[in-house]
């Protein structure tokens, strides 16, 4: 029996040491193609780029930039998350014709998601597969995108209505965050990645803050700055009826925005990260910044986003804060609160604003919704629809709930839920039992999403543009967090 056993490990041995000499050999060759293929493709960039410098120098300058940023992304992946974190409030309310078909921040994020996956496609190469689970957070996103987009086109193909280029460009809108949200879950591997992440956002949102300050309150020129590129649909007055529309273009997604970075601030003091002055004095911008959107679903979702702090931290200390600062910040936006107070002394008592929405709601969307059955598979993708006596063109659905239907029925409806059930229960647990940044981010998380869902009461603003996709990075960091500490 030992002398089987003997013979047996040479042969094992004899095996394995042929196996090593045929992987040597194999590899060796692959290594020195791959030099002379990246030797090639330089050399063809190089010529591309000097022919283009004498033709379209501007076209040659853009490509020599992109090339640079793939090449930082590879080198530092987070720096996809930080960019993306960093740019999208200031670029998002950019209306599209800068960049053919796209937005910036749409453009930017697309181009970082091209950098991330080619870097990704080397690794596989050189055998270091990753191992990609879904969290059930992530499914739920999926499943909303597939409920918003493959269903309700079948759907409209199968009772043979025309699919439009609008229920196209609405059916990406979800599987646009699902990138979003991948770019920050794949880029950023630590604990410090993600402060860094939570601080840039507070710087981004402090910028917008200040902007819609002082656009508000028609100060320094800033409306008649933001009507260069920021202006929704070319409507420059919009900028200037005491609404804090700010670089996002739209003021609910302003108000969204630092009510999700107030959580931030607010996560940090809880927390005792970084010097306090710094963390109040962005407290009290973000309040500010708040009141500043002069939207009345935004003080509901501000509220709603006070008892959501205190049920998380357990204790009723943020109260003792929010008053008084509340208090001081409505004095200072005194001129934008009593524009948005008079709304209410209506002939109904209610904002002209709300009357209309319901007034649309009955016209355009809840008829055809909920005829036929159009609720259980929904209406179409796109959220709005055409109608020459507006300004923009289209009358928008102006209920969150109202556009799940619409925009895929009870699946949407149901993977709706779903994201909300497995967001709150991840967000809580990183909040309360989490360490660092993680532990931020999941308060921050926690709150974003329970505004998020009262608002949908009056607007879809689970895709409201800068704010949507601060919901989303947020959970993106929350994942990553907890999956680090596992």
């Amino acid at each position: 029996m030992a002398e089987d056993a003997l013979r047996f490990d040479r042969r094992t041995s004899r095996l394995t040491g042929a196996l090593r000499a045929m992987a040597a050999r194999s590899i060796r060759p692959l290594r020195a193609r791959d030099h002379r293929l990246f030797l090639a493709v330089c050399l063809v960039a190089a010529a591309l780029i000097g022919g283009a410098c004498t033709l379209r120098p501007l076209l040659a300058l853009l490509a020599c930039l992109v090339l640079v940023l793939i090449a930082c992304v590879w080198r530092w992946p987070a720096l996809a998350a930080y960019l993306l974190i960093a740019l999208t409030p200031l670029t998002a309310g950019i209306e599209r014709g800068v960049i053919p078909v796209l937005r910036p921040n749409e453009a930017l994020a697309f181009l970082l998601a091209f950098a991330l996956a080619s870097r990704a496609l080397v690794s596989w190469r050189t055998g270091r597969l990753p191992r990609i689970r879904l969290h059930r957070i992530e499914l739920a996103i999926v499943l909303m995108a597939v409920a918003n987009s493959i269903v309700p086109l079948l759907w409209l193909r199968l009772r043979g209505k025309e699919i439009m280029a609008d229920d196209i460009q609405y059916a990406v809108v979800l599987w646009k965050y699902l990138i979003l949200y991948g770019i920050v879950r794949f880029s950023v591997r630590n604990d410090r990645e993600i402060w860094r992440c939570l601080w840039l956002s507070m710087g981004a949102a402090g910028i917008v803050a200040l902007v819609a300050i002082l656009q508000s309150l028609n100060l320094f020129g800033v409306p008649g700055l933001l009507a260069t590129y920021y202006a929704p649909f070319g409507d420059t007055g919009s900028l200037s009826i005491a609404r804090g529309s700010s670089t996002l273009s739209l003021a609910a997604a302003t108000g969204d925005l630092m009510i999700y970075n107030l959580a931030i601030a607010c996560g940090m003091w809880w927390k005792g990260v970084g010097r306090r002055d710094l963390v109040a004095a962005a407290i009290a911008l973000f309040m500010l910044g708040t009141l500043s959107a002069g939207e009345t679903s935004t003080v509901i979702g501000l509220m709603v986003a006070v008892l959501g702090m205190v049920a998380l931290t357990g204790s009723g200390w943020l109260l003792a804060y929010f008053v008084p600062a509340a208090a001081a910040a409505s004095l200072v936006m005194r001129p934008v609160i009593d524009r948005r107070l008079s709304g209410f002394q209506s002939a109904f008592g209610l904002p002209p604003s709300w009357i209309g929405r319901l007034q649309n709601l009955e016209t355009y969307f809840w008829p055809p919704l909920f005829s036929h059955w159009n609720f259980v598979l929904g209406v179409r993708p796109a959220a709005r629809v055409s109608v020459a006596s507006q300004i923009s063109g289209y009358v928008w659905i102006e209920s969150g709930y109202t556009w799940l239907l619409w925009g895929g029925g009870i699946p949407l409806l149901a993977s709706f839920v779903l994201f909300v059930y497995a967001s709150l229960r991840t967000s809580w647990a990183a909040a309360r039992e989490a360490v660092g940044a993680t532990s931020v981010a999941g308060f921050a998380a926690f709150v974003a999403v329970i505004v998020m869902v009262a608002l949908m009461v009056f607007d879809p603003h689970l895709t409201y543009r800068g704010a949507g996709d601060a919901m989303f990075f947020l959970l993106a960091l929350v994942v990553k967090g907890t999956e680090s500490r596992a």
